[in-house]
């Protein structure tokens, strides 16, 4: 058969190691450390699962086998991610990270670079290793990363300045929201991946490229960011002050290319950010269905015999399995592709995180206020389902403007995913509906 959902004797090895690591490994940690009021100790109360995460090959199960990766494909990928998102999306994240970080690595940095920081990456004795991904920056007047395909002049968009100064490049500017940036102890992440304007002159997407700064770099201080949602991940605040990097850190293909690497980045992690909300999802339903099958609410029978009931948990579950399955057939579709997959990305992204953030809210209808109680895991699942439309390239914004950008290109053919053609991503598909000059607001008469 050309199409199997039949999952594969090696498929199904990953899926169930990542589900025992899931249940045995990082269950028993996730109460305790969600509750946390202090988001860095929060964090490091996972860290044991994360060395044993890496000892399991799971931590860099993304990257290739030739730089001591797992070699996982993607839709590999995406069946040990929703076991572990079903557990804790944020600890999954910490790990989707990673990947953020270093494919662009092997997708455009030169042998030295792969080797040097790949190698490196996949070969840590403690099992701590860990790298972070920085591209969001602070919201502001005219910046802002949420617009950062504007072609408006700088400072609009990406705002941290990267100034070429002999055999270095100079840093300075905010990074806010990027995850596992500032490491176990909230002083760097062993390296980060950082788009950066190399070209002052220019803005919008022009003059983007990306820079590996090392933990350790003088000039550069992280702040932890307190999140209601994904708390077992580490968002920071990142200050460059005269940072001054090698130049060799420049990830040589990305020269100028910034802007398609934030695209091709959001295209891998869109079927993964709609795994985990499949994930999540999952596990609110079964709590739900366990729920009704027991409690009765004063009736002669349990509440699943309900209509009501029964209709709305039979929704929620056709969802998952839609949405499940969607993701494969993303995931699928950037093995196929050489791992782009902007359109497709974008399209899964915006659709799951969406359509199940809803299916969370209608299970804890189907609980009643009883899911507001803290000893139940609702509050957290749904605390987790609100993150998933505004992380990783706001659905507002990033996400459904890649996609209006593809649609609207003269080249599109409307029917290319459905025979799994390749949809190109140019630079002339972004700046689309995004704001191209300023007006300034008129005074009103007295």
């Amino acid at each position: 058969m050309a199409i199997d959902f039949t999952l594969s004797e090696d498929q199904r090895k990953v899926q169930l190691l990542a589900r025992d690591f899931a249940v045995n490994v990082l269950a028993p940690v996730v109460r305790a450390a969600d509750a946390e009021p202090d988001p860095l100790k929060a964090f490091q109360m996972t860290k044991p699962a994360y060395v044993e995460a890496y000892k399991r090959g799971i931590a860099f199960g993304m990257l290739p086998k030739e730089y001591g990766g797992g070699g996982l494909t993607n839709v590999e990928l995406i069946l040990a991610a929703e076991e572990i998102c079903a557990v804790d999306p944020g600890f999954a994240c910490t790990v989707l990270v990673n990947g953020l970080a270093l494919l662009p690595v092997w997708y455009w940095g030169n042998e030295e670079q792969k080797k040097r920081v790949m190698s490196a990456a996949t070969s840590d004795s403690s099992g701590e290793w860990i790298a972070g991904y920085a591209a969001s920056e602070p919201p502001g007047q005219p910046g802002g990363t949420a617009n950062f395909d504007a072609p408006l002049p700088h400072p609009v968009g990406i705002g941290v300045i990267a100034r070429r100064d002999g055999d270095s490049f100079v840093l300075n500017g905010r990074k806010y929201w990027p995850c596992n940036v500032g490491g176990w102890d909230g002083q760097g992440a062993n390296i980060n991946l950082v788009v950066v304007r190399t070209d002052p002159d220019k803005g919008g997407t022009e003059g983007l490229s990306a820079v590996l700064v090392e933990r350790g770099t003088p000039g550069v201080t992280y702040n932890i960011i307190d999140s209601f949602g994904h708390r077992l991940t580490p968002n920071s605040e990142i200050i460059f002050e005269d940072a001054r990097i090698p130049a060799e850190n420049l990830v040589e293909g990305t020269y100028g290319n910034g802007d398609l690497l934030i695209n091709r980045n959001f295209a891998w992690s869109g079927p993964v950010a709609g795994i985990a909300a499949v994930g999540v999802a999952r596990a609110a339903y079964e709590a739900a269905l366990k729920w009704a099958k027991t409690y009765t609410a004063g009736a002669p029978h349990p509440m699943i015999h309900f209509q009501n009931v029964g209709y709305v948990l039979g929704d929620v579950a056709a969802r998952i399995e839609a949405c499940r399955y969607f993701c494969w057939k993303a995931a699928h579709y950037i093995d196929g592709h050489d791992y782009h997959g902007e359109l497709i990305g974008a399209m899964n992204k915006t659709f799951c995180t969406e359509t199940l953030f809803d299916s969370v809210y209608k299970c804890m209808q189907v609980v009643g206020v009883n899911s507001a109680d803290k000893k139940h895991m609702f509050e957290k699942y749904l605390r987790e389902a609100a993150i998933f439309p505004i992380y990783d390239g706001g659905n507002f914004g990033m996400q459904r403007r890649r996609v209006h950008g593809v649609l609207a290109s003269p080249t599109f053919n409307p029917r290319a995913l459905m025979d799994d053609e390749f949809v190109e991503f140019t630079k002339e598909m972004e700046t689309i509906d995004t704001i191209t000059e300023v007006n300034r607001p008129m005074l009103s008469q007295a």
